[in-house]
């Protein structure tokens, strides 16, 4: 359909406040509290086609951490799980899609343009669309190019980390913005002391001689749900996983091996760091092995409790 971006062209229907409507008709007010201040919360969630049919990856822990989100701005979100549970597995099935992107988001809508939006009433939204490779396909085999950017993630004394909220996704733009205008693919965000935070959209993980150190909760990152899955398939296979680690920069630069994760970026190798090649400039094996065991779960759905079935 003209006017639409390429990944929403085959997409007819949004959920909104309890109701299917019409992709063209799933408008808010200009001035809702949300597009001013950022006061919304939200998620990005995989439906795999796996050999036993779509399925939600992770659904349940994606779900609560919506609505634990929603507790830190007093966020009521006016649906049970189970009811924004049943809306989405129907919008997957009306759009007839195998697999896809799905974002839940919940917002303060129009009401008074204070900064304190408790007299605004909070709004729901599910959206589905397909929704490839974020980094590109190339890049799950070849790597991407990253730089580390000039803006720092920002403290959870500040704004809190363990939150998915919209208005702190600023400063993940700007990351990526920079990034990119510098002619990398992705950004890597430090913390205020100068360590290694994450990426604008993912975790990282570093390996070296052979065991995998990722940035712990403590480094002002959000504690992602795929993160979570790659430390314990890589326990599964026998690596030593160091989940609570604090990484420097200059080590980015000296390490075997760096890949992200994350619901959009699922597991993507890191060739090279401000034009500083890691390892020998490919996938390393570690990667490949985590890598590949993400690819094969996913696909055959083989893990019952980390998936729901449409």
């Amino acid at each position: 359909m003209s006017g639409r971006p390429e990944m929403f062209e085959s997409v007819d229907e949004i959920w909104l406040d309890g109701e299917f409507v019409d992709f063209e008709d799933a408008q808010i007010h200009v001035l809702t509290h949300a597009l001013h201040y950022g006061t919304g919360v939200f998620e990005g969630v995989r439906c795999y086609g796996t050999e036993q049919g779509p399925a939600i990856f992770r659904w349940e822990e994606h779900l609560d951490r919506f609505y634990d989100s929603g507790k830190v701005y007093d966020i009521d979100i006016p649906f049970s799980k189970a009811e924004l549970t049943e809306a989405t597995e129907e919008l997957i099935r009306r759009e007839g899609l195998d697999s896809c992107y799905i974002r839940p988001i919940a917002f303060y809508g129009y009401g008074p343009l204070g900064l304190n939006p408790e007299e605004s009433p909070v709004q729901v939204a599910l959206a589905v669309w397909p929704w490839g490779a974020y980094l590109g396909d190339e890049a799950l085999e070849e790597g991407v190019d990253v730089g580390v950017s000039s803006w720092r993630k920002y403290a959870s004394s500040q704004i809190p980390t363990n939150a998915k909220t919209t208005g702190t996704y600023v400063n993940s733009v700007l990351a990526s913005q920079e990034a990119k205008a510098n002619g990398y693919a992705e950004a890597i965000v430090l913390n205020k002391e100068g360590n290694v935070a994450e990426g604008p959209g993912e975790n990282i993980f570093l390996v070296r001689d052979g065991e995998i150190y990722t940035t712990g909760l403590a480094e002002s990152i959000l504690d992602g749900i795929t993160r979570q899955t790659a430390i314990e398939l890589a326990e599964d296979m026998g690596y030593v996983v160091h989940d609570d680690a604090t990484i420097s920069r200059g080590e980015l630069y000296t390490a075997d091996e760096l890949f992200f994760t994350g619901t959009a970026a699922e597991v993507t190798p890191i060739r090279s760091v401000d034009d500083n090649q890691i390892g020998t400039g490919t996938k390393g094996p570690v990667t490949d092995d985590i890598q590949s065991a993400f690819f094969d779960l996913v696909e055959s759905g083989d893990r019952e409790e980390w998936f729901r079935y449409l």
